[in-house]
């Protein structure tokens, strides 16, 4: 008598788990596309001072080809979630059918799972190495798809394991060479031009002394949402506590162009060595000011460089969020 073989229960529950997870990939990422598209603020706690996931959203490798990078997530989770489903509710009669169908979608999971894991995997390392941040939401997505490769090659028996190493390579391959052509305008410098519907990204380093009346020259210019976002820091009777010898608040004036800076040097910002003194304003003394630059905004203290996007959110602005730079 032969005793036929147990289904493993992985091979049973593999498509009802991949389309699971990529449907919770596919809410988050739609989340975050609303978002951005209608401007506002992703929820995220952040420690003071660092940055968060409005940071990575406003960074140039949140946007590609003028869109959020979210709708293109969510478009990825939504077909990984109509491949794993696709057998189990066009149910053909016809063995040859179902079979054909099941294989085909099992290579495009396969694919899109090696497609999005190193598509992740760059991401991770842009997150770590250039924006610096650290967001829930990208750590969750990188897991997500993770967790799709590792379900899509384990989920089923696969006749030929050659396959996998080879699909493997093709996709990652040409999937990493995508990402390094699309995002190869994305690097390093004071002020680096973004691509159309891009942020600019600023990395100041001082090449001269500062002017101890001004600092450095502001050499950005402002835009429609940072000049409305200086103004209404300024309606809410927000300070920023700066020094002409701090780089990192010369980045700030950066963020905001030189239109905006002009509201920002008149009605917020408090210089806590004025006139090249190497002695602290008493203002500053009194505030308790122990680095530059520092917001306090609405009696809250908010240290180190801080995105437009972060000074909108917690100065209640409303306005146009289409800012031009990054840092």
């Amino acid at each position: 008598m032969i005793r036929r073989r147990s289904t493993p229960w992985i091979h049973k529950w593999s498509r009802p788990l991949i389309a699971a997870i990529a449907g919770c990939g596919a809410l988050t990422t739609a989340y975050l596309t609303i978002e951005k598209l209608t401007g506002g603020s992703a929820a995220c706690v952040a420690q003071a001072g660092a940055k968060g996931c409005n940071d990575v959203l406003s960074s140039p490798w949140a946007t590609v080809f003028g869109q959020p990078l979210a709708l293109f997530g969510f478009l990825a989770y939504t077909s990984m979630v109509i491949f794993a489903l696709a057998p189990l509710v066009f149910n053909s009669g016809e063995n040859n059918r179902r079979k054909q169908l099941e294989n085909w979608t099992w290579f495009l999971l396969l694919a899109g799972a090696i497609a999005m894991s190193v598509f992740s995997g760059y991401l991770m390392y842009v997150l770590a190495s250039q924006i610096k941040a650290t967001c829930p939401y990208c750590i969750g997505s990188a897991l997500f798809s993770l967790s799709l490769l590792v379900l899509t090659i384990i989920g089923r028996t696969w006749e030929d394991i050659g396959q996998i190493f080879f699909t493997a390579i093709i996709v990652g391959m040409v999937t990493l060479i995508g990402t390094l052509g699309v995002y190869a305008g994305v690097n390093k410098s004071d002020v680096t031009a973004g691509t159309p519907g891009q942020p600019a990204q600023i990395n100041f380093t001082p090449k001269v002394d500062p002017n101890p009346a001004f600092g450095w020259e502001v050499t950005t210019t402002s835009g429609e949402a940072e000049i409305a976002l200086a103004r209404q820091l300024a309606k809410v009777g927000a300070k920023e506590y700066t020094a002409y010898w701090c780089p990192h608040c010369h980045e700030q004036k950066l963020l905001f162009g030189k239109e905006a800076e002009e509201i920002i040097n008149n009605d917020i910002k408090v210089e806590c060595f004025p006139n090249g003194s190497k002695v602290i304003a008493e203002v500053c003394k009194a505030a308790k000011i122990e680095g530059f630059p520092t917001w306090i905004i609405n009696g809250k203290s908010y240290s180190g460089i801080q995105s437009l996007e972060e000074l909108a959110k917690v100065s209640g602005y409303t306005g146009p969020r289409n800012f031009k730079y990054f840092k």
